[in-house]
């Protein structure tokens, strides 16, 4: 498995990885390693021949590929080519790209949702010292382009050494588990259908007019 980041700019690569059970699948080779389409399926929640489909077409845009086998070779194991992967931000962001872009994105939030709230199902079941090492917050920051780029890049150097895809079960204490992180910097659009063309808001009031 390549240590890099798969950098993907084809928005027909895009689309076809903007699917719940192709992520779903290709976390799994991500973070644990080797797979049957099988196994993978008990992830994804579908039948294992449509996982073998799924796990054909991630092969055909170079996210998978087939792993040495184990044991007495019958069964076909799948692993991740890559650690992660990167959508690109090319310098000029045609429309094309862009829709393919939101679809990929929106399908990785919608997952990332339900993963959520699945946490809040399962939370009653967790013990005191794991409901509070939890942390779920939200911060309106006030920060320029430079400073927010900055504040990303710091962030993520102290999640880097903790990175499942990375850090085995071996190298982490006895005690760990899987843990979700997720960190949304972004430039908070104009609120309301109210909002005039130069963006005013209950952050940006409009000045006084004479």
């Amino acid at each position: 498995m390549s240590q890099r980041n798969q950098m993907v700019e084809d928005p027909r690569v895009m689309r076809a990885l903007a699917h719940p059970s192709r992520l779903a699948i290709l976390k799994r080779l991500q973070t644990e390693g080797p797979a049957t389409a099988t196994e993978c399926a008990e992830i994804a929640g579908i039948s294992p021949s449509a996982c073998s489909y799924h796990l054909r077409m991630l092969a055909k845009y170079g996210f998978v590929e087939d792993a040495p086998p184990r044991g007495d070779g019958r069964e076909r194991l799948w692993r991740a080519h890559h650690r992660g992967f990167t959508v690109a931000e090319p310098d000029e962001l045609t429309p094309e790209v862009a829709e393919a872009k939101n679809v990929l994105a929106k399908t990785v939030v919608n997952g990332i949702a339900e993963e959520l709230l699945r946490y809040f199902d399962a939370s009653v079941r967790e013990s005191r010292q794991w409901r509070q090492a939890s942390t779920l917050n939200q911060m309106l920051l006030r920060a320029n382009a430079e400073e927010l780029e900055e504040l990303g890049r710091r962030v993520t150097e102290i999640l880097v050494p903790y990175l499942a895809k990375t850090r085995t079960a071996e190298e982490a204490p006895p005690d760990a588990r899987l843990v979700q992180g997720v960190v949304y910097l972004y430039p908070r659009p104009p609120a309301g259908p109210g909002v005039g063309r130069s963006g005013t808001g209950p952050d940006n009031p409009p000045e006084a007019e004479n």
